[in-house]
């Protein structure tokens, strides 16, 4: 699958044809391959439309080539089905954080289960596995056997045969000595083992786990979207872990699976070692899947461009109407911290840092000064972000606590702001002489 679509692309950049014929002909391979790499067809065919819209009817900003346009387009919609541009959160909300594994039967549960224990127990954390799969005779062993490989303490007791038992006595036992993070993995099931799934929600209203996890084999195939579809109506799935993803596998399943539950890939398993686990990122993955050089360092040239002329808009606006908001401000701030302060895009205007005082020490922004502002202003309410002349010293206060900044910070932020604005007044009443006085 992964070498076939980085030919598609190749072929698509190497056309000699139009434009939007060389876009058909990669939107018919890009089908062809999807569907044989085992994703659903459905899916298949709406992420086929959303690119063939949006390549034919997208205009790419000035300066871009439109080729260049249709791989951040290919990048952008594959990364959205994969879960999208920013990594999962892997952090512990909260302790105890009680994580519940589901999946079929032959998946790598167990393992997956361990290889969890091993993620977190790295990341400092105090981690308890329950086994409550009262099915399997060696389950307990097994799981035994891999946390005494990491050094994680495992709770079982073969004697008991009732499942939803087990999960509560292990989930108490783990709490009672103080664990931060408790994995609980239960017996395989499959989507026409009714009472198994009953029995899956029984131990998840139970425990009442903080995250239910799904297991799914990468080489599962098409069966990937109904499996998923039966364990995320038995019990809502948080995240899945995909197991087996040793280069290997199609995968094509699991993009199935993600878009059936809405739920994203946390983790994947990338090999049989217990150690082999890494939390899923879906831009690498996608680049890696593109195999094109730095396909993400042309995205973001792209998308700098966009937000680039997207400034120069919003800043004629706000020379033109001689106001600037707060939500200007945050704007602003949001897309220059890697281009300097504001005063430095004003002094590229002809005829600004000329005639007008911006260079001064007050309107100059250090970074760690934007981003204690961007957290000020985020703090505020609609009405503050509106009016700020109504902040007084009572809701500099809150605003402060709520950002983690001073009150002087806040006070400094509401004083550049009023300058602004003062030197925006001044840009257009001498645009308005220069009007009325042309010769000047």
């Amino acid at each position: 699958m992964l070498e076939e679509l980085r030919n598609a692309l190749r072929k698509f950049l190497g056309s000699g044809k139009s434009y939007e014929k060389a876009v058909q002909e990669f939107i018919r391979d890009l089908q062809r391959i999807l569907i044989r790499a085992d994703v659903n067809v459905k899916v298949v065919f709406e992420l086929s439309k959303r690119i063939r819209e949006r390549a034919l009817k997208e205009e790419p900003p000035p300066g871009v080539l439109r080729r260049d346009w249709f791989v951040k387009i290919v990048y952008e919609e594959l990364t959205k089905l994969f879960g999208g541009e920013k990594k999962p959160h892997i952090e512990i909300k909260k302790k105890p954080y009680v994580i519940m594994l589901i999946g079929i039967q032959g998946s790598g549960k167990t393992t997956s289960a361990a290889k969890l224990a091993y993620y977190y127990k790295r990341k400092g954390y105090k981690v308890g596995l329950v086994c409550a799969d009262t099915y399997r005779p060696a389950a307990y062993d097994q799981l035994k056997q891999l946390g005494g490989k990491i050094g994680v303490e495992v709770y079982g007791n073969t004697s008991e045969k009732d499942s939803v038992k087990l999960a509560i006595s292990g989930v108490k036992h783990f709490k009672s000595k103080g664990y931060d993070v408790i994995i609980v993995d239960t017996a395989g099931r499959h989507k026409e083992e009714k009472g198994l799934l009953e029995e899956m929600k029984n131990i998840a209203d139970k425990v009442k786990p903080d995250e239910i996890m799904l297991v799914l084999d990468s080489t599962i195939g098409q069966q990937a979207l109904s499996q998923a579809k039966a364990f995320h109506e038995a019990t809502p799935i948080g995240s899945i872990f995909l197991t087996k993803l040793d280069g290997t596998a199609k995968g094509g399943g699991a993009i199935s699976a993600v878009v059936a539950t809405g739920a994203k890939i946390k983790f994947v398993g990338t090999g049989e070692d217990v150690r082999e686990i890494e939390v899923f990122d879906p831009p690498s993955f996608v680049s890696r899947i593109l195999g094109l050089g730095d396909i993400k360092g042309l995205v973001e040239k792209i998308r700098e461009i966009e937000e680039s002329l997207e400034l120069e808009k919003r800043q004629a606006k706000v020379l033109a109407s001689g106001k600037i908001t707060m939500r200007d401000l945050y704007y602003q701030i949001k897309s220059l911290r890697k281009m300097g302060p504001l005063s430095k895009i004003l002094q590229m205007i002809p005829g600004i840092g000329l005639s007008i005082p911006i260079d001064s020490e007050q309107a100059k922004l250090t970074e760690e000064k934007m981003d204690k502002w961007l957290a000020i202003i985020e703090s505020m309410t609609y009405d503050e972000l509106e009016k700020p002349e109504k902040i007084d010293k009572s809701r500099m206060r809150r605003i402060a606590l709520g950002s983690g900044t001073t009150i002087e910070d806040v006070k400094e932020l509401l004083t550049y702001y009023k300058m602004m604005n003062k030197m925006l007044k001044q840009i257009k009443r001498r645009k308005g002489i220069f009007r009325r006085f042309p010769g000047l």
